[in-house]
């Protein structure tokens, strides 16, 4: 392994410096490659290389390239006389699911959903401006989340726990442990008073978001740091229909680093509104010192103009992908939430101060904090639907989910879990220290209304489970005779024919997700409306609210309170339980890691604190090794990509120079490059990106099946989708028992495609239709004569 690695870093470093490789004669003409990449939940070397001895090339414990151990120094023999390809697997799985802890990340699900939304804006030429207004109200969405989450952690330990229960008597002697924050109590001392037990409380959502801030620095480090691999400009890059090509793409350091500081400060600011708030109100209605009133006008005067300042970083600038962006506005992250958190500690001595004769009563005023932030979510939510509204209008696009509102309704997704997570955790805890209740008046009525219609919601989905389910029969009714037809010479078994059949109805559920995400998006959307108008109206809790109307309306009302907050907080066990699972469970990691491989993929443009973008670091770990070993060996590559690895080829691809894209083909199996990024994402995938992919390559073949609920095809307009789709895979490989299958074969769906023997035949094929010109980085006599004749562009 360490004779390998050395050779792979001689190469690198030869090709990175512009230097030539060996000398021709030094090595074996005619060597092939495929690199393999794994799909959605990882996979082993010796699994992918189909052997149990196998070394690493290149790379580290968190990704890397592996070989078998036979073919460490395969490029210093003669090349296969059949023209076999050497075979590398690159394993990336551990950037998702490499430990426990990664679990825990699907506490910041909001995050990564309102990050997905920013990339799934309609395809948009010559619309800059609008293209820019659509990032800036996605930003925005996520700077409400920040908020959002922070005032949550308020609420539980500004206004729930310091102000309402330990500043009751009953509430207090419940929990002994805050027996020396209560005035009433026996152990009440200094720390009793009100504006010192917020001071002390107001720890907790600041030490939540300093947490935030140095997971995303760390990842930051880790994962946007990684630089891609450099070239000059070449005329052809013009040409390429994506941004995803842009030698800036995969490197959003700068933009991260901005918003980082941005959301670190609006967190900061937010815990330092709830704690001046309740101090400055009361100074306000009893006439405090002409001191604190000074202070306090100028923490206000602070406090907005922090707040102008976080808003103006996150409007000002979105990414750089037309360069590598090396600045960093050092400063600028330094002193923005440097001075946010020396605003937050002044504000901690003016509401320590002592104030003879303050006491805590009621809640603190969060009802219209929540309910401005549900407003101004909203607003942006209805903006973004219609900018994306006339970037679809300008270029309609047939095949993109919703008519180009998928991104407007992911966002109001992100918002509806970051009220469900932010009201799940008052509820839960307000039930907690109320313990049989009338002790406390709980957490503001704008969550208890957003918990009234979860109820509602799930009906909702209930119907469209019930609609997907009529679906699945009646297509089940069309692909029983579909089956008979493929396997007409076969004799027909009800159970097997009905199996199969099955299997490609439900696999065919996954192109009615955009029914399903924009009908509960637009219901999320009125319920939420109703709920703030309700809250706003009534100013009490639904049952309240209903109290002395009709029977049954008394009763939905409090039924549907009830529930409501009994789901909100089961939802939020669930997530927790879950992640503490990881920790344990192999299994449970394994499936967690699978959820994050699939919406991780894309940079955080939009929220800092989402999780990692994991392709930051595979796409250029591709890029460097075709790279360089083209470079280096002048042999043919065949990039094989399953699944997500796929989508990661194809990124890499778009990323080498032209002239080496010209010498490396395609091999995509499994793929979810246009069934469902095509769709969600057709900005960067839609039919003009993936068109320039099918010229810009060498050649490209897609292999599917129809039980496949993952994979499709590419569906490429004219003549271009036969020459890489090939027709679907016939999947059981053989209906009953043969001579090659003397057991029943089984029904593979997404996984194993290598397993048919249609694999192997485009492998070779492809590798056949690299020309010699194609494989080689310049005139090479010896291997003029090898390579099939002619180049096809399929």
């Amino acid at each position: 392994m360490e004779r390998a690695q050395e050779r792979a870093s001689k190469t690198g470093a030869n090709a990175a410096n512009g230097e030539a490789g060996p000398p021709t004669g030094t090595e074996a003409p005619g060597i092939a490659l495929e690199l393999l990449v794994h799909g959605v939940g990882g996979a082993t070397p010796e699994k992918m290389l189909n052997d149990p001895r196998t070394v690493r090339i290149t790379g580290d414990d968190t990704a890397a390239v592996f070989r078998r151990a036979d073919d460490a120094d395969a490029e210093d023999r003669p090349a296969d006389p059949q023209g076999a390809p050497v075979r590398e697997a690159y394993v990336w799985c551990n950037l998702t699911s490499g430990n426990g802890t990664r679990a825990l990340w699907l506490l910041l699900l909001p995050f990564m959903v309102v990050n997905l939304a920013h990339w799934m804006r309609p395809t948009a030429r010559n619309r800059q401006r609008t293209v820019r207004l659509y990032g800036l109200l996605v930003r925005l969405a996520g700077l409400t989340l920040t908020v959002l989450l922070v005032a949550a952690a308020c609420e539980v330990a500004l206004d729930l726990t310091a102000w309402q229960c330990a500043g009751t008597r009953a509430c207090a002697e419940a929990h002994s442990w805050l027996g020396f924050l209560s005035p009433a109590g026996p152990d009440a001392g200094w720390w009793s008073e009100p504006g010192r037990r917020l001071a002390l409380a107001a720890v907790v959502p600041a030490v939540l978001t300093g947490l935030l801030w140095f997971l995303s620095r760390r990842t930051w480090i880790a994962y946007e740091a990684q630089r891609p691999l450099a070239h000059d400009p070449e005329p052809a890059e013009e040409n390429i229909r994506t941004a995803l090509g842009r030698p800036g793409f995969w490197y959003g350091r700068r933009l991260v680093a901005r918003l980082r500081a941005a959301h670190t400060a609006a967190g900061l600011l937010t815990v330092t509104a709830a704690l001046g708030s309740a101090a400055a109100r009361h100074d306000r209605e009893t006439g405090g010192p002409a001191a604190l009133e000074i202070l306090a006008r100028l923490l206000d005067v602070a406090l907005v103009a922090g707040a102008v300042a976080v808003v103006w970083v996150v409007c000002r600038r979105g990414r750089s992908e037309r360069r590598l962006d090396q600045e960093l506005d050092a400063r600028l992250v330094r002193l923005l939430p440097g001075g946010a958190l020396a605003l937050l500690v002044l504000t901690a001595v003016y509401a320590g101060w002592s104030r003879p004769g303050w006491r805590s009563a009621g809640r603190l005023p969060g009802d219209t904090a929540f309910g401005t932030l549900a407003l101004l979510q909203g607003v942006i939510v209805i903006a973004l639907a219609a900018v994306a509204h006339l970037l679809y209008r300008a270029h309609p696009d047939p095949r993109a989910a919703m008519r180009g509102f998928g991104g407007p309704a992911v966002a109001m997704l992100a918002c509806a879990l970051g009220g469900v997570m932010s009201g799940g955790v008052s509820q839960r805890v307000a039930d907690w220290l109320d313990g049989t209740g009338g002790t406390i008046q709980g957490p503001p009525v704008l969550l208890t209304w957003q918990a009234s219609v979860i109820p509602a919601v799930l009906l909702v989905v209930l119907g469209l489970v019930g609609w997907l389910a009529r679906r699945t029969l009646q297509l089940r009714r069309t692909e029983l005779d579909a089956v008979e037809q493929d396997y007409a010479d076969e004799s027909m078994d009800v159970t097997r024919t009905r199996r199969i059949a099955v299997t490609r109805a439900m696999a065919a559920l996954t192109d009615r997700a955009p029914r399903i995400v924009g009908i509960t998006s637009a219901v999320t959307l009125a319920l939420g409306a109703a709920a703030l108008v309700g809250a706003q109206v009534t100013d009490d809790t639904p049952g309240e609210a209903a109290y002395g109307s009709y029977a049954v309306v008394q009763g939905a009302a409090d039924t549907a309170q009830a529930l409501g907050s009994w789901l909100i907080g089961v939802g939020f066990l669930l997530f927790v339980t879950w992640g503490r699972r990881a920790y344990k469970d192999p299994a449970a990691r394994r499936t967690i890691g699978i959820l994050w491989d699939v919406g991780t993929f894309w940079p955080r443009a939009a929220h800092p604190f989402a999780p990692p973008c994991y392709a930051e670091r595979a796409v250029p770990d591709l890029t460097w090794r075709m790279a360089t070993w083209t470079e280096e060996t002048g042999g043919r590559l065949v990039i094989s990509g399953h699944s997500q690895g796929s989508v990661l080829a194809a990124a890499a691809a778009w990323q080498l120079k032209p002239s080496v894209r010209k010498r490396v083909a395609l091999l995509t199996y499994g793929s979810p490059l246009e069934r469902l990024y095509g769709r969600w994402f057709p900005a960067h995938f839609g039919p003009a990106a993936l068109t320039s992919l099918h010229h810009d390559v060498a050649c490209w073949r897609n292999l599917y099946r129809l039980t496949d609920p993952i994979g499709g095809p590419v569906h490429l307009p004219g003549d271009c989708g036969p020459e890489v789709d090939r027709a679907p895979l016939k999947d059981p490989l053989a209906y009953g028992r043969t001579k090659k299958h003397p057991l029943p074969a089984p029904i593979l769906g997404h996984s194993d495609y290598q397993a048919d023997p249609a694999f192997a035949e485009e492998r070779e094929d492809l590798l056949a239709r690299l020309r010699p010109s194609e494989a080689l980085p310049g005139p090479r006599p010896e291997a003029g004569a090898q390579g099939s004749s002619g180049r096809s562009s399929g």
